[in-house]
């Protein structure tokens, strides 16, 4: 009897040393889990990429007017010029030949932020033809594992240029080049067969993707990758776009056949016959936010392949058939066609932009106060000024952003999204 208590201190004893150490390694392991989550998120802070060239992000997203025009004063300045680095198509194919470097170096985000977005994949349809380190700023600003990402280069873009993207697109597994590229052409049917090419690579890849944000070059996100996905599973199936009744002075687009004829598109006198099925057409833009269920829909259905013959001879088929197909019954995620449907492009979440003739006293009822960047084609390239007024808004992307015009408004944008997607929302 005595010896069989000795053996059970015995036992005791060793489980209590067993458990001590083994609470003892846990221990460490968190402690080093924590460091390295900590050191990771340090490491994926963006800072400038022209470190010689000072601003005060903080302020100028709090809408500082001193910092802000500080900012416009640096950027007419032969010394900001001077110090202002360009990353080239030739050194983005140099740096990606490691992969490894390039990923760290460049400070992609390689790990979901959190379960929520590891359970929401988000896919991108991107057309673009020219500044590859645009491309690759906005890649990076919106990288995250679980998303999905098709890029359409254009065919008229330079052999070195599509060779660069193609580099890019080869160090991620989710990043791939449309499988069969359009000659694009502004107004013409070629800008939506471009998305469409994409949609079609993405419905294939057998991802688990939800829904579908179709971008440009000159697109940049406003929300975190977070923010959309909780915006995206808000929409419940829906989908968000800019979708109006068509005014009259805009019906000579699809009445008329228009032609490619050299780089751009002619209208004819040719009369078109009406759409088919008596599909009412709505007014819109190119920008969508589409549910997955749409997307196989419009790849399958036989009534909507024929929609999409009849618009193909239209000029700017991208700015009514996406607003149009919105309104189609039993097309998913759709509204009906009454006008108390109707969604302006500031009630959806597709896009925020400015359009000139709109710009004015918000006081007064203006939508948007004046751009603080230049306009092309009336529209707002955005500055540094025009930030703190977009982040307040609900949309997902703003357009347009360029290097040329403002590289400090994308530079304080990027670090304040990266900021608040490693910092406030995990930890706030």
């Amino acid at each position: 009897m005595l010896s069989r208590k000795l053996r059970h201190c015995r036992v005791n004893r060793v489980n209590l040393l067993l458990f001590m150490a083994l609470t003892a390694v846990t221990l460490t392991l968190v402690k080093n889990h924590n460091k390295t989550l900590f050191y990771s998120s340090r490491n994926l802070e963006l800072i400038g990429e022209n470190p010689n060239v000072h601003v005060n992000c903080t302020k100028i997203i709090r809408g500082d007017v001193e910092e802000i025009q500080n900012a416009k004063l640096n950027l007419i300045t032969v010394n900001y010029k001077s110090q202002l680095s360009r990353l080239t198509e030739k050194d983005y194919m140099n740096m990606t030949k490691d992969c490894y470097s390039f990923t760290k170096d460049r400070k992609y985000i390689l790990y979901p932020l959190s379960k929520e977005e590891s359970d929401f994949p988000i896919a991108y349809s991107i057309v673009i033809h020219h500044k590859i380190d645009m491309l690759e700023r906005l890649l990076r600003s919106i990288y995250m594992p679980q998303n999905y990402y098709c890029i359409h280069v254009d065919k008229k873009s330079s052999e070195s240029f599509l060779s660069a993207v193609k580099a890019i697109a080869s160090c991620f597994e989710n990043v791939f080049i449309a499988s069969q590229l359009e000659n694009v052409v502004y107004a013409s049917w070629t800008r939506v067969q471009a998305d469409l090419n994409c949609m079609k690579d993405l419905n294939h890849a057998n991802a688990r993707w939800k829904y579908l944000i179709n971008l440009c070059g000159m697109d940049f996100p406003i929300k975190t990758n977070r923010e959309m996905v909780q915006m995206l599973k808000a929409l419940k199936g829906e989908n968000s776009l800019e979708t109006e009744k068509m005014p009259a002075h805009k019906e000579t687009r699809w009445r008329k056949h228009y032609e490619i004829s050299g780089s751009g598109i002619q209208k004819t006198d040719i009369d078109k016959m009406p759409p088919p099925f008596q599909i009412p057409v709505f007014s819109g833009s190119a920008y969508f936010v589409l549910s997955r269920a749409l997307v196989n829909y419009v790849l399958t259905n036989d009534k909507i392949r024929t929609f999409l013959e009849w618009s193909k001879d239209t000029f700017s088929p991208d700015e009514f058939l996406w607003a149009t197909l919105h309104r189609i019954p039993k097309v998913p995620g759709s509204v009906p066609a009454n006008s108390k449907y109707d969604v302006s492009d500031m009630n959806s979440i597709a896009r925020f932009v400015k359009w000139q003739y709109l710009e004015g006293d918000v006081s007064n009822g203006a939508p948007y106060p004046p751009c603080s960047g230049a306009h092309v084609r009336s529209v707002c390239v955005f500055g540094a000024g025009d930030l703190q007024f977009m982040l307040g808004k609900h949309h997902l992307f703003a357009n347009k952003f360029d290097m040329d015009v403002d590289p400090i408004a994308i530079q304080c944008l990027e670090e304040h999204l990266r900021h608040k997607a490693l910092y406030t929302e995990r930890h706030g």
